[in-house]
């Protein structure tokens, strides 16, 4: 159609085929990106009743186009800075077709931007924020259902009950370990997520598992906690709450006296403790299945399996090289029956600290399964080694 004819109520202006919304040589075009593309085109040029229609309004409202925003919106996070080159890769299309999309997105308040032109970064737009203070002594069911379930009670069942289990195992710990006087509650939900922050003005989880455990560094806290099957009031608490919230959620961190969990977390928290929460609103995740994950696999159901993250026991990068290390990161491996060594992000291992693990100790506790999982070339060379002296 040539510029200015008319059709159906349609007026298509300058369009211009040459600049190629529709890239035939991308691999990655199939028919159906070529449709969407074409539609970007006509929707973008489209003029009703001599008005431009605004730029949020330019989208396709089909399935893909739909498909396109949520996987602009899943992966945000993420991609703050390249959201755009990454959407565009994925499904074929040119930097302003995706434009078209981002627009549409903070048209309608679930983006942000901050900085202009090619700085330009995105992030998720809070569709609700909330905040209460309470003194230490509250039931954590009552601040639930009072408080807390209100602000999501449209999530889906399954989310919801994930939300129940972690929220009143943090709050709790917070009412029974931190000695503190309040705790604060915050919340904020966006088209995409929940993120619950649980603080406390108390003596810090990290310091206080320190002087229990009589440990020279906070750090060695943080790994007994990611173990799980650690409390300092057994008579009260199994150690499982931290373990398994860790599991169940997206994305959860401590940090206390400049010491983290996970090292995600977005809160500073120099004195008490801060635990932060992630979970996406359509999260298909299980409590049954993360808790079978590490269940026995007889009758008993007991929690038998630990995953231990080997990089939290370096103090500085490189490190691993002692028995001593290794016997530091066994401790308590002896109440679980399988015990799986990540060593993501460990570039390498010693000698001595090898053999402690995958020759003295295995050796000595022959009812407990040692595996290993992650380990590059460098670190399968020393563990190889070990098992076969």
């Amino acid at each position: 159609m040539s510029k200015g004819a008319r059709g159906d109520g349609l007026t298509i202006a300058n369009i211009d085929l040459t600049k190629s919304m529709i890239n035939l040589d991308n691999p990655h075009n199939k028919l159906d990106n070529c449709k969407h593309n074409l539609a970007n085109i006509l929707v973008a040029s489209s003029v009703r009743g001599g008005q431009q229609r605004p730029e949020f309004m330019r989208t396709p409202t089909d399935a893909r186009g739909q498909k396109i925003r949520q996987f602009i919106l899943a992966r945000v996070d993420e991609h703050a800075h390249d959201i755009a080159q990454l959407t565009a890769k994925q499904f074929g299309l040119t930097r302003q077709a995706v434009n078209l999309h981002v627009q549409r997105l903070l048209a309608d308040s679930d983006l942000v931007r901050q900085g202009k032109t090619r700085r330009a970064r995105f992030f998720l737009a809070p569709k609700k924020t909330w905040q209460k203070h309470y003194a230490r002594k509250q039931s954590e069911s009552d601040v639930w259902e009072s408080d807390v379930l209100p602000q999501i009670s449209d999530l889906p069942d399954n989310a919801l009950d994930l939300w129940r289990y972690c929220f009143t195992e943090m709050f709790n710990n917070a009412v029974d370990h931190s000695s503190g006087t309040r705790i604060t509650v915050q919340l904020k939900r966006t088209a995409v997520n929940v993120g619950i922050a649980i603080i406390d003005n108390g003596v810090g989880i990290f310091k206080k598992i320190q002087r229990a455990m009589k440990f020279s560094n906070e750090r060695y806290s943080a790994l007994e906690l990611a173990k799980g099957k650690f409390t300092t009031d057994p008579e009260h608490h199994t150690g499982e709450g931290i373990f398994f919230t860790s599991k169940l959620l997206d994305a959860f961190d401590i940090s206390s006296g400049g010491v983290y969990f996970t090292s995600v977390s977005p809160l500073k928290n120099p004195k008490g403790t801060a635990v932060w929460m992630k979970l996406k609103n359509t999260s298909d995740r299980s409590r049954k299945e993360v808790f079978d994950a590490y269940a026995s696999p007889g009758n008993d159901h007991a929690f038998s399996k630990t995953v231990v993250p080997v990089k939290m026991a370096e103090q500085s990068p490189n490190d691993l090289i002692s028995r001593s290390q290794a016997k530091r990161l066994l401790l308590r491996i002896d109440r679980f029956r399988t015990v799986v060594l990540d060593f993501q992000n460990v570039n390498q291992i010693g000698q001595a600290f090898a053999d402690e693990i995958f020759r003295v100790f295995a050796r000595s506790h022959p009812g407990i399964d040692v595996q290993f999982i992650n380990a590059n070339e460098e670190v399968l060379k020393m563990i190889h080694r070990a098992q076969n002296a």
